[in-house]
């Protein structure tokens, strides 16, 4: 890429990225439909389970589901964890706990 090619991006990407900051403040008015507003409630919990499930599932490059995958069974250790407590910092540190102690012994 030559310099103009870079600074024509870095440019298109600062726009891009103030357009998508401004737009709550330009279409503040608009009033989105109920059911595109329900859906969108969903968002940050979709966002976070492709996040994180993949990082769960895949170990050395290839999907493992067996009781040798330390993170998986850390994960899902976890989940039960919240399940029973309701507690999120609780199963931060109960998740991170099980994935290091599965970590040393498996």
């Amino acid at each position: 890429m030559s310099n103009t090619e870079v600074w024509i991006t870095i440019l298109a990407l600062g726009v891009a990225t103030v357009l998508t900051r401004a737009s709550f403040f330009l279409l503040s008015g608009v009033r989105l439909p109920a059911r595109l507003l329900h859906g969108l409630r969903y968002a940050p919990a979709a966002a976070l389970a492709a996040i994180i499930v993949p990082d769960l599932l895949v170990s050395g490059g290839q999907v493992t589901l067996s009781l040798a995958n330390p993170k998986l069974l850390a994960g899902v250790s976890a989940a039960v964890f919240f399940l029973v407590t309701r507690h999120l910092l609780g199963t931060i540190l109960f998740g991170m706990l099980a994935f290091t102690l599965l970590r040393l012994f498996l």
